[in-house]
């Protein structure tokens, strides 16, 4: 028994005599790599916060990966500490990272658009946007999707390399707008008499800005009607309600100028066959 005892002994002597420094040494770093880990997440997320376009989850993604890029490190000199050939392992590390990558290249895609889409900034929540065959008003936007509600209230989840990969629509963008309505008159009415009720019919509706100048012009000459272009300028805010209300006061104008708005009609001239 005391010769089992005395073989153990040895044999944990022998271990601390061998590893003890490795291990004493590999303590160290872990410590000394955990704290400047953190210090470089802080860091980084204080010097992006300075930055107004940079959006906070954006912050937060490169401040974790700073994090976990010195936390790496910091392992590979660990293993260094105790011999392990850290050539091999960085090795067979940037072969397993090539393999995951191509496995996911869907989704790191997403993540590089995402990346893309929070620095640059093309919309912002709450902008009702057009892009990648979607619409509809921005809800959030993450790293890998962006969600949108449509005019109805429905959910969309949209893959943001699908927004980032085509051209973007931002109805949002400008604080104003144009209105464009389409009205047209018989041609038996006074085509004076009509810009000038459209005009002054525009000119009431408050909502209707000054500059630039609502105007009204004769834009084509249809089948059976002449036809004006109104266009008129109005905060981005109230460009469907005036749209919608101004189709119907200029309805109403017409009718009390006693201008009328034809519908299609054709006239059919009957030739008598003649007789043999």
């Amino acid at each position: 028994m005391e010769e089992q005892i005395e073989e153990v002994w040895a044999l944990v002597v022998g271990l601390v005599t061998s590893y003890g420094l490795s291990v004493i040494g590999a303590i160290v770093i872990l410590i000394v790599g955990f704290m400047i880990a953190g210090w470089v997440r802080g860091s980084v997320n204080k010097a992006l916060s300075r930055i107004q376009k940079v959006d906070v989850t954006l912050r937060s993604f490169f401040a974790s990966l700073a994090y976990y890029a010195v936390v790496v490190f910091t392992i590979i000199a660990v293993l260094a500490q105790f011999g392990v050939q850290t050539t091999s392992f960085i090795a067979v590390l940037g072969a397993a990272g090539l393999a995951i990558g191509l496995a996911l290249q869907g989704t790191l895609s997403n993540v590089a658009a995402g990346v893309m889409l929070l620095l640059f900034r093309p919309f912002k929540v709450g902008d009702y946007i057009e892009g990648g065959g979607l619409a509809g008003t921005v809800k959030s936007i993450t790293l890998f999707v962006t969600e949108l509600a449509t005019p109805d209230n429905v959910q969309i989840i949209a893959p943001n390399s699908q927004l980032w990969g085509s051209a973007i629509k931002n109805y949002s963008f400008h604080a104003t707008r144009r209105v464009d309505i389409v009205i047209g008159i018989a041609y038996e009415d006074d085509i004076d008499k009509a810009l000038t009720a459209i005009v002054d019919e525009c000119k009431k509706d408050s909502r209707v800005l000054a500059d630039p100048e609502a105007m009204a012009a004769v834009t084509d000459l249809g089948d059976s009607s002449v036809n004006f272009t109104v266009r008129v300028w109005c905060n981005a805010a109230d460009y469907w309600a005036l749209k919608f209300e101004l189709t119907k006061n200029l309805k109403n104008r017409m009718d009390a100028e006693e201008i009328s708005i034809p519908y299609p009609q054709r006239t059919v001239h009957m030739a008598q066959a003649a007789a043999d």
